[in-house]
């Protein structure tokens, strides 16, 4: 056993070639290199897959007893002061790094497609390879230090990678907002790592614990400074993984390709935060006040990620919103001490996120030949809708994964998120209550997203082929108000919210739209695709189809049937070598009757949630009759303008962000514009201007003395006795 541990150094390095040999070959043979640049997703995969196999023996270790194995190098050396740079692999590494390869393998692969037709493709895949090797660093870290180089390192590659297509203004601004944002954090870890180091004298992670405990039961130690320290490193965690009041930077990133979206929702990015906090729980949990201000926060954050997804018109903004909020979830749990619930929805949240971001990327593909190129309207939830019978195959998938996160049973967000709501009840009623409720506006959001994608018709408009004449206007919202000026309905015309007109299918298969080819070149020649609506290549639906199994089986790692006798719950026997000697087995998820007891309650929430979003944006669009009766009904209703105003708050609310970004664009952008210019006043004329003053004051009374004197002696006496006198006459009378 020992020997495989000795070899664990290839976890973080075995990737990191590719990256540096895409940039040497760039640099030196840029044409060759471009040539084959397809040839690089292969060795790519190759090695993911080799780290892959390898973390998933060293998880099979951990999971049948295996220690905690931990290498050191000496690196800095200096007296009393010294760092070490080496690897720590117990539990919480092996499940993370197990995560981290399996999602990234898929994105890789569905990358190397989704990318070929990019003219970056190669920087993207240096940029992706260079991200996985410092994730996987990071979660081998064996102390603060060498946590802290390679959490940069994520951070630079998420920079690099959200601002990919650097030529979109907004792609440019989002990936400056994650990098000013992150900094915030940054500089907040790096305060808390330096004041704990003041308080033991040391990085390691064990020696940081034991330090620490034996100061706090000896009163060695102030608690309000140790507190500080605590909450500093925890802020890291806040930015990183996107809590509030950090979290402004997540919506953003959906500016980058999708791919990286669901890397840094699943297995990278915002992983490290959760990862930071679970790494450090011993010393989190032996600091007065820490584990009330996690839990309050992310309560805080599962609420309000929930809430801004409402009304989100951008899929990607959505699914965003919802990561924030599941990763509030999160923190939640390992605010409350539920170390095992939190790391399992970890996993199982991992996957389902992955699945529907890279289910999204499938969609906006197929979107964009008919919409054009660009974000806004490739990723507009308003302009799509029944793509149901267009790509079957991603609708399958997208349904499973927002099943998922909804916490239907038996998917495998179900199983960890019942465990968080059940354990947030014990420990509080109030967290309780607001983890329930998150969890029904979870199950609302989510199908909404499905609804108004899959559901319906495609409300998308195509350039040149409308007729305004017997218009059926179709007016759509996002909170499900519509009109409808009923005139004449034709079964071969097909509507348009957009310009408020009506697109028809002709039977002569020269103008059917069905038939339209659009064309666009690759390196291997053109590739014709149809201009409708269509399903992915293969090779981009495997990486779908893989997390399709994992979304649905990877739940029953965290079950046990002990009425039988048998034994399945692996996570508890995973999580028993870990740093955490806190690591408890929970027996929530026994299968018995007290168990379908607890789960009802749940379950029936998410049900209620998921036909909420069913009334507004499902049975609605139905049919065109349906939707002109519900319209008359609504108009008819006194209730409307009740609902109207709830609605329209919410959608306010939400569209706005919570306005929380106006507010931190008046209070800080504007403040420290307004800030730095009372202060470029203040230093020009004030600062700048005494000296100067006193300068120009001597500059012109110089040139009035000059004219004064006229080579008299006597008028000299004259000023001279004139001026003492007066002088005399002011000091002896006042």
């Amino acid at each position: 056993m020992e020997h495989i541990y000795q070899y664990a150094w290839i976890i973080p390095f075995l990737s990191l070639p590719i990256p540096i040999l895409i940039g040497l070959g760039l640099i030196l043979i840029p044409t060759t290199t471009k040539k084959i640049r397809r040839i690089w997703a292969f060795p790519s995969i190759l090695f993911l897959s080799i780290i892959m196999i390898f973390s998933l023996n060293l998880s099979i270790q951990q999971i049948n007893g295996g220690l905690i194995y931990q290498y050191l190098w000496s690196w800095i050396i200096n007296n009393d002061f010294s760092v070490e740079f080496g690897y720590l692999i117990d539990s919480l590494t092996s499940i993370m790094s197990v995560l981290i390869t399996t999602v990234g393998i898929t994105v890789f692969i569905y990358s190397d497609n989704y990318m070929s037709h990019d003219q970056g493709y190669l920087r993207f895949f240096a940029y992706l390879n260079l991200f996985n090797a410092s994730m996987l660093g990071l979660v081998t870290s064996s102390n603060l230090i060498q946590i802290y180089i390679f959490w940069e390192i994520v951070g630079m590659c998420s920079y690099l990678l959200i601002g990919f297509w650097f030529t979109r203004p907004l792609a440019t601004n989002a990936c400056q907002k994650a990098f000013v944002t992150n900094r915030v954090g940054d500089f907040g870890l790096l305060l808390g790592i330096l004041g704990f180091y003041w308080i033991t004298g040391s990085f390691e992670f064990r020696d940081l614990f034991e330090i620490t405990n034996n100061l706090i039961h000896n009163n060695g130690v102030n608690s309000i400074f140790l507190t500080l320290c605590a909450f500093l490193l925890f802020v890291g965690a806040i930015a990183k993984s996107a809590q509030f009041p950090l979290h402004i930077w997540l919506p953003d990133a959906m500016e980058g390709p999708t791919p990286i979206s669901a890397l840094i929702h699943a297995a990278t990015m915002v992983a490290a935060g959760i990862f930071l906090v679970a790494r450090l729980f011993p010393l989190f949990l032996i600091t007065p006040y820490i584990m009330y201000i996690i839990s309050s926060i992310g309560v805080i954050t599962l609420l309000l990620g929930a809430t801004l997804a409402l009304a989100q018109k951008d899929i990607k903004r959505s699914l965003a919103y919802s990561t924030m909020s599941q990763l509030g979830y999160i923190i939640l749990a390992l605010g409350i001490g539920s170390y095992r619930a939190a790391l399992f929805h970890l996993i199982t949240h991992a996957y389902s996120k992955a699945l529907l971001f890279l289910g999204s990327g499938s969609i906006i593909h197929s979107m964009e030949p008919i919409v054009g190129y660009s974000p806004d309207k490739s990723q507009n939830m308003v302009l799509m809708g029944g793509l149901t019978k267009y790509i079957p195959i991603t609708r399958i998938a997208f349904l499973l994964g927002t099943l998922s996160l909804c916490g239907i049973p038996p998917l495998a967000c179900f199983w960890s998120k019942d465990e968080i709501l059940n354990d947030s009840w014990l420990h509080s009623t109030i967290f309780g209550i607001i983890a329930y409720f998150t969890a029904g506006l979870t199950a609302f959001y989510m199908f909404r997203v499905y609804l108004l994608t899959f559901d319906g018709y495609l409300r998308v408009h195509f350039q040149g082929y409308s007729s305004t004449k017997n218009t059926l206007y179709y007016s759509i919202s996002l909170w499900g108000k519509s009109t409808l000026n009923r005139s004449n309905i034709n079964s071969n015309l097909f509507l348009s919210t957009i310009n408020k007109q009506v697109l028809f299918f002709s039977k002569d298969k020269k103008n059917n739209l069905r038939n339209r080819i659009h064309y666009f070149s690759t390196y291997f020649g053109k590739k014709y695709t149809s201009i409708y609506p269509h399903e992915l290549d293969n090779t981009m639906l495997f990486p779908l189809l893989l997390l399709v199994l994992f979304t649905v089986f990877i739940g029953s790692i965290g079950i046990h049937f002990n009425e039988r006798g048998i034994d399945l719950d692996v996570l508890s026997r995973w999580l028993t070598s870990s740093t955490n000697p806190f690591v408890e087995s929970s027996n929530y998820c026994v299968i018995s009757y007290e168990f379908f007891q607890n789960i009802l309650i749940s379950i029936s929430i998410a049900t209620f949630g998921l036909c909420i979003a069913y009334i507004f944006y499902g049975s609605i669009y139905s049919s065109y009759q349906d939707l002109y009766l519900i319209n008359s009904f609504f108009k008819k209703s006194v209730k409307r303008s009740f609902l109207d105003q709830i609605k329209n708050a919410m959608y306010n609310w939400s569209y706005n962000r919570g306005y929380i970004d106006i507010l931190y664009t008046n209070v800080f952008t504007s403040g420290i514009r307004r800030l730095s210019k009372f202060t470029e006043f203040f230093d020009r004329h004030i600062i700048d201007g005494i000296p100067n003053g006193f300068g120009i004051t001597s500059f012109f009374l110089a040139e009035g003395v000059k004219y004064i004197g006229g080579g008299r002696v006597s008028f000299y006496l004259f000023l001279y006795l004139s001026f003492l006198s007066f002088f005399l006459f002011i000091f002896l009378f006042f």
